[in-house]
């Protein structure tokens, strides 16, 4: 003869009070690993698309030295390519799409374009009159003028002192780069052509750059001196 246990009333809240404790301890532990798992992915993207831009600069470099060659263009060709290679391994080390090529945000030429006319007269004599007056609020027009606005800042990949390559000023030419996210800022020296309005070399970039990110999205380039 057989005996149902019958359980009493207090014992099945217990025990349906506790499945729900389980149920919602996994539910916590999904939103927690599905909120890690957001901002690692968030991550990996910003890289990724700092090193396809810097791949896409540097083969818009090499295509334009291809188009209009001189006597140095296979050897910044053979150095470019030399980049291309070393961004790949970084880019298969992130998790990212190896050769993937994004090019930077310089089809902004026309507002670079149109900057002059809105500067030429008024603009241009207020920073000249601000800077005796109040050094500290006109420090930032005082600095240079502005150039390339809404561009982009990558880095080129290339070795050795600070140092910046660009496709609107020639070698010589003074940028200052701002990064307006952590307000760090650089002022190298063009040395050579390339792809964007500004591209620094690493170490350029790694005065300037927020750890682990390969892009300045929020920059403000000057032209000094």
């Amino acid at each position: 003869m057989s005996r149902r246990r019958t359980l009493s009333t207090k014992k099945k809240l217990v025990l349906l009070v506790s499945a729900a404790a389980v149920a919602g301890g996994g539910a916590f532990a999904f939103a927690a690993t599905s909120n890690a798992s957001s901002v690692q992915n968030a991550a990996t993207s910003t890289v990724c698309q700092g090193l396809a831009t810097a791949f896409g600069n540097n083969e818009s470099f090499i295509a334009d030295q291809r188009a209009n060659p001189d006597a140095q263009s296979e050897a910044r060709i053979a150095n470019r390519e030399a980049v291309l290679a070393q961004i790949k391994v970084q880019q298969e080390a992130s998790g990212c799409e190896v050769g993937e090529s994004a090019q930077d945000s310089q089809p902004v030429t026309p507002p670079a374009a149109s900057t002059p006319p809105a500067a030429s007269a008024p603009a241009e004599s207020a920073p000249a009159e601000d800077t005796g007056a109040d050094a500290d609020a006109g420090a930032g027009a005082a600095t240079g003028e502005q150039v390339c606005n809404g561009s982009t800042v990558t880095l080129s990949g290339e070795a050795g002192a600070p140092a910046a390559s660009s496709n609107q000023f020639p070698a010589g030419t003074l940028l200052k780069v701002t990064n307006l996210d952590n307000d760090k800022s650089t002022t190298v020296e063009v040395t050579a052509t390339s792809g964007s309005c500004a591209l620094l070399n690493n170490a350029a970039f790694e005065l300037v750059r927020e750890p682990g990110k390969f892009l300045i999205r929020n920059a403000l380039i000057e032209k000094v001196g």
